[in-house]
């Protein structure tokens, strides 16, 4: 990241990070640091790969970011975990993510996040990657065709991708939202509860049949049939009749490992560092990478549109 643009993108999370501290009622005594500066430390530590107590040296900081006073370690490490705190990077996510007119496509996918094999963190699960198994988490991403992570959680390696799906999935189409999308995802995704869940919104899913699942339709079992329910139906008629078409329209899933790829390349989120640990740890320390990606996105539309300053 060049320094032009490293700082278009934090002026990008400052201005969001002033947004949603605006939004935010609180009442009682006013805090000697402010949950904006908070917010901002700890989005700064992620930026540079550091933990919280490298945040509280000022040596730390430069002319983009110097804060007048900083608290004391305990103090930072106590209130980053605070309600407001965690409402205010909860709202900066959700504003830089965005949400305006609902787009027609759609991709579902996890990536690994892995820690030490012997690591002694509870949280982490053990579970398959793409060279045997890991020990770790997995973020679950529902990502637009814009590249926004519109939904994304966190949940143990082990978890199922089908069940962290469905739970995203039934946030991705609250009520009033009818429009309709495709979402397209590989083939660990090809379960009928989601297809069910797809069509109940309103919205279509496509992926590779399962190799257990490639038998022409008519030699099924009529109950079989009658289980998974019209859409997965259509899919497997679609497969079966035009596996062309299908393929030419799986091949724009690709667009969901372009947006892990600047993840890892770009925010160095191809595994944990050992100061992460704990689920609660793992979903602010990811959640504060998501941020920032969305961060240089926003910066480099700006650039193309020529409205950075």
């Amino acid at each position: 990241m060049d320094c032009n643009l490293d700082r278009e993108v934090w002026r990008v999370v400052c201005e969001s990070i002033q947004r949603a501290a605006r939004a935010i009622r609180t009442s009682g005594r006013k805090p000697v640091y402010s949950a904006r500066l908070i917010v901002a430390m700890y989005l700064w530590s992620v930026l540079h790969d550091h933990c919280l107590s490298w945040a509280c040296n000022p040596k730390h900081y430069n002319a983009l970011f110097r804060p007048r006073r900083l608290p004391s370690i305990s103090q930072f490490t106590r209130r980053i975990k605070g309600h407001v705190e965690s409402s205010i990077l909860q709202r900066v996510n959700d504003d830089l993510a965005g949400g305006g007119v609902p787009l027609p496509l759609h991709y579902l996918d996890g990536k690994p996040l892995l820690v030490s094999n012997v690591s002694k963190d509870p949280d982490a699960g053990v579970g398959h990657i793409c060279r045997g198994f890991g020990r770790g988490y997995k973020l679950h991403a529902y990502v637009n065709e814009n590249r926004r992570l519109r939904l994304w959680c966190i949940t143990p390696l082990n978890t199922h991708e089908t069940m962290a799906a469905q739970a995203l999935l039934s946030q991705a189409a609250p009520p009033g939202d009818r429009g309709c999308s495709l979402t397209l995802a590989d083939r660990g995704y090809d379960a009928a509860p989601l297809y069910k869940l797809h069509a109940a919104n309103g919205h279509a899913l496509l992926t590779p049949l399962r190799a257990v699942q490639c038998v022409k339709s008519e030699d099924r079992a009529p109950k079989t049939l009658q289980a998974m329910g019209p859409a997965r139906r259509e899919v497997l008629k679609l497969w079966a009749e035009h596996p062309h078409l299908a393929r030419y329209v799986m091949k724009k899933r690709f667009n969901i490992e372009n947006v892990f790829s600047v993840l890892v390349v770009s925010l160095k989120l191809h595994a944990l560092p050992g100061f992460v640990r704990r689920l609660s740890r793992v979903r602010r320390w990811v959640g504060g990478k998501i941020i920032l990606y969305h961060a240089r996105l926003e910066a480099q539309e700006r650039r193309q549109k020529g409205t950075a300053p």
